[in-house]
C-alpha cells in the first residue's frame, strides 16, 4: 500500500501536509507497526532491536547490518608490507573513529545498544496513539482520511471566513441536543411531524468499525494526483458543467432527469430518504446521482442552488461506489461552487462523517434496504443553510453569503434521479438510474425516495402539496409517485438507460 502523510507541528497548530512513503498494510486495520533494524560489530553475528509497535502505518528503516569474518593467515613479508601500506592508507578514518574520551576520562562502552527510558517510551507512546487518530489505514475503497483541524479546512481560504471558526463543532453524544443548543450556538431544527421509518440507514465505509476523528477536527477525503489527472481540465476538477437547466435539461448537454418538484411559494428546506443503490455508469465522464436540489433564482447565469444526495462518479473518485457527496452554485455553474469540499464554501463540523466517502451497506435486488436520510435547511438564528445525515446527525452548513437569491429562501425543491448521457458510441448511454430498473418494478427492485417534506418560514416540516412529475425521456428513465402512512410522500424512478424503446 502507498501511504501519504507526515505531520508537522506548528508552535500548537497540527496539520496534515502531503509526503510519499512506502507501507505496507498491518496484520490489523487499525494498528501497525514501525521496525527498526540495528547491526553490532561483533564477528560472525549481527543483533536485531525491534521496537515498541505504535499505531502508526508501517515504516520500515533499516540500518546496514555489519558483519566480520573472523580468521587467521600464515604470516609472510609480503603480509607486512601489505599491513603496513593499508596503515598508512587508512590511519585518518580509523583515527576519526576511535572512541572517543568524555571529560571525566571514561570512554563509552564498545557495542553498546541504545535502549530508551521509561519516559522516552511513554512519550513514544503518546505521539504514535495521538498519529493512530489522525491518520487513519485507508478504508476498504482506497479511500485515504485526513483529520483536519476545523478552522483550516478549505471553507476557511474563504476572504470572509479567514481568521474564524466554525459555528459549534461535532455534537457531545453524553447530552441531548437541547442541552448542548443551550452550551453552543448550535441551529434550530425544523419542528416535525414523525413518521414511521422501516427502513436500514447506510453509513460509510472508512467509519464502519467505529472510526472517526479527534473532537476539533474534521475527516477529509484526500484528493490524489490521479483524480485531477482523470479530469478535463484543472479548472474543471471538482465541478459540475456550466448548462442552462437544472430540471429540463436534455437541450444539448446530455444531462437527463426522473425527478419530482415543488415550487410557487418560498421554501426553507427539504428532507428525504433516498434508497441506496449502485448503479452501472458506462462511461469515465458520465455519472448517476440520486438527490436533493434546493434551488432559486433564474435559470441563467444567476441560478443558486444547494445539492445534497449520492453518486457514482468514476471521473470524479475513480471507482463505482455510491458515495455521498454535496455541490453548490450561486451563478448557473459557471465559475461558482463545486463538489464536497473541494473549493471554499461548505464548512463542515462533524468529525464521523467524511463527504465524498464511499456510502456501505447498498441496497440489492430482492434483497436488504438501505437508504440515508438527508435534511438542508435555514436556520432562522443566523440564516445558513445546515445539512443533517442520517439520524440527526449534523454535518456543517453553506454560508449564507455564498447566495444572492439563497440568502432570503428557495423558490423551488426537486428530488430525483440525474444521469449524463454522453453518446459516447454513438447511442444512448447505458448507464443506470437509480437501480436501473424502472419505477414500475416497485420496492426491493426500483429505487425509490420515501418521506418528502419541505420547511416553510416558521421552521415546520411539511408534506408536500402540488408536486409535479417529471421525466425527460420515460422510455429510458421513468418515475412514479405515491402516498401511504408509513412512507408519506414517496416514489420510484429509475432505469436502465439503452434499451429497445430507448436507442
Amino acid at each position: 500500500m502507498k501511504g501519504a502523510y507526515s505531520v508537522v507541528l506548528v508552535g500548537s497548530a497540527l496539520w496534515a501536509k502531503e509526503r510519499n512513503i512506502e507501507a505496507e498494510p498491518s496484520s490489523s486495520s487499525s494498528s501497525c507497526a514501525i521496525q527498526h533494524t540495528t547491526g553490532q560489530d561483533q564477528c560472525l553475528q549481527a543483533h536485531s532491536v525491534e521496537t515498541l509497535q505504535p499505531t502508526t502505518p508501517l515504516i520500515k528503516h533499516s540500518s546496514k547490518l555489519v558483519t566480520h569474518t573472523c580468521h587467521t593467515t600464515p604470516f609472510s613479508f609480503t603480509s607486512m608490507l601489505l599491513v603496513l601500506f593499508l596503515l598508512v592508507a587508512f590511519a585518518p578514518g580509523l583515527l576519526s573513529s576511535l572512541p572517543i574520551a568524555s571529560e571525566s576520562g571514561h570512554r563509552p562502552p564498545a557495542n553498546q545498544t541504545f535502549r530508551p527510558g521509561g519516559e522516552e517510551v511513554q512519550n513514544l507512546k503518546r505521539v504514535n496513539s495521538y498519529l493512530s487518530k489522525i491518520n487513519k489505514p485507508a478504508s476498504p475503497d482506497g479511500d485515504m482520511i485526513d483529520c483536519v483541524l476545523s478552522h483550516l479546512q478549505p471553507a476557511f481560504d474563504h476572504p470572509e471566513l479567514k481568521g474564524q471558526k466554525p459555528l459549534n463543532y461535532s455534537l457531545t453524544s453524553s447530552i441531548t441536543y437541547e442541552e448542548q443548543n443551550v452550551l453552543q450556538d448550535l441551529p434550530e431544527k425544523p419542528k416535525s411531524h414523525n413518521s414511521t421509518d422501516t427502513v436500514e440507514e447506510t453509513y460509510q465505509l472508512w467509519s464502519e468499525s467505529g472510526e472517526a476523528c479527534p473532537e476539533g477536527t474534521v475527516p477529509i477525503r484526500r484528493t490524489t494526483e490521479k483524480d485531477i489527472l482523470r479530469a478535463s481540465s484543472v479548472q474543471r476538477f471538482g465541478r459540475k458543467l456550466p448548462r442552462r437547466h437544472v430540471r429540463r435539461d436534455s437541450s444539448g448537454n446530455g444531462h437527463e432527469h426522473a425527478v419530482v418538484f415543488v415550487n410557487g411559494d418560498q421554501y426553507y428546506g427539504a428532507k428525504a430518504s433516498i434508497n441506496v443503490w449502485a448503479p452501472r455508469v458506462t462511461d469515465q465522464y458520465e455519472f448517476s446521482l440520486s438527490q436533493i436540489w434546493v434551488i432559486s433564482g433564474t435559470f441563467g447565469h444567476d441560478l443558486n442552488t444547494i445539492e445534497a444526495g449520492w453518486q457514482v462518479s468514476p471521473e470524479l473518485y475513480g471507482d463505482n461506489y455510491p458515495r455521498f457527496f454535496t455541490y453548490w452554485t450561486s451563478d448557473a455553474y459557471q465559475a461558482t461552487g463545486c463538489y464536497n469540499l473541494l473549493c471554499s464554501g461548505f464548512v463542515q463540523t462533524n468529525n464521523k462523517i467524511a463527504i465524498g466517502a464511499a456510502i456501505s451497506p447498498r441496497s440489492s435486488s430482492n434483497g436488504r434496504q438501505f437508504d440515508i436520510g438527508l435534511m438542508v435547511w435555514k436556520d432562522p438564528k443566523h440564516g445558513h443553510w445546515w445539512l443533517q445525515f442520517g439520524n440527526g446527525l449534523l454535518v456543517g452548513y453553506w454560508p449564507d453569503f455564498l447566495f444572492s437569491h439563497l440568502r432570503s429562501h428557495a423558490s423551488m425543491v426537486q428530488f430525483g434521479g440525474e444521469i449524463v448521457n454522453s453518446r459516447s458510441r454513438g447511442y444512448h448511454t447505458s448507464t443506470q438510474m437509480g437501480s436501473g430498473q424502472f419505477a414500475e418494478a416497485g420496492f426491493g427492485k426500483a429505487s425509490y425516495f420515501r418521506n418528502l417534506q419541505v420547511v416553510d418560514w416558521d421552521n415546520n416540516l411539511l408534506p408536500l402539496n402540488n408536486l409535479h412529475l417529471t421525466a425527460d425521456h420515460p422510455n429510458c428513465y421513468d418515475i412514479r409517485q405515491g402516498r401511504n402512512n408509513a412512507w408519506g410522500t414517496y416514489f420510484y424512478y429509475g432505469g436502465p438507460g439503452r434499451n429497445v424503446r430507448c436507442p
